[in-house]
């Protein structure tokens, strides 16, 4: 498992810097303000997740989730990824989100599956991996979380998380169904946001 959750909390860093940078930008935020930002969607996720696991946050233990944090930063910065219009700027920020919403669902719910959690313990901790950040972010910038408004958003995290808690039941935990899940969720959070799908609301 350390394997698979190195490399999915790298992708989910790494995209959630880019949507975090972008918001910031958006919102017209100082240096400052763009740092926190990205940093708080990156690793707010994991670090609530840790606390509830009742854990040193990974990120102030380990040196790759700064170091990811920063590289990106820079990166987004030198090739003026936040210049681009509004069209592509868009599709950059959809993209590089659904990534991070699909990866850290994928971390949150295999360390929920390695410390024993139930179907629900599964469920709770992915979802809250993959949108605790976002939500920190949003209400620090002043605006309602997007997971609470954008379609077809927060249910992606549900849906990966029932699927890997499928697989641990089956005893299939392994580099394919971890592949699998990733690609399905990613496809599927793209094609609903393209289709403009979104679950019912009342009226």
């Amino acid at each position: 498992m350390p394997e698979y959750f190195i490399f999915a909390d790298i992708i989910g860093i790494t995209a959630f810097s880019i949507s975090g940078f972008l918001i910031a930008t958006k919102n017209r935020l100082d240096i400052l303000g763009i740092l926190i930002a990205s940093t708080l969607t990156a690793l707010g996720g994991g670090i609530i997740r840790d606390a509830i696991l009742s854990s040193a946050p990974f990120a102030f233990t380990s040196l790759y989730p700064a170091l990811t944090l920063i590289v990106t930063i820079f990166l987004v910065y030198i090739l003026k990824i936040y210049k681009k219009d509004s069209i592509e700027r868009g599709w950059i920020f959809v993209v590089s989100d659904t990534i991070g919403l699909v990866a850290f669902s994928i971390t949150g719910a295999l360390m929920a599956i390695n410390a024993e959690y139930n179907f629900f313990g599964i469920i709770i901790l992915s979802f809250i991996t993959a949108v605790g950040g976002g939500v920190t972010r949003d209400i620090m910038i002043n605006q309602v979380p997007s997971v609470l408004i954008s379609d077809f958003y927060g249910s992606i995290a549900v849906i990966v998380a029932l699927l890997l808690g499928t697989f641990h039941f089956f005893g299939a935990i392994n580099e394919f169904s971890i592949l699998a899940t990733a690609l399905f969720g990613t496809a599927l959070r793209l094609v609903a946001y393209k289709k403009e799908w979104h679950l019912p609301r009342l009226r």
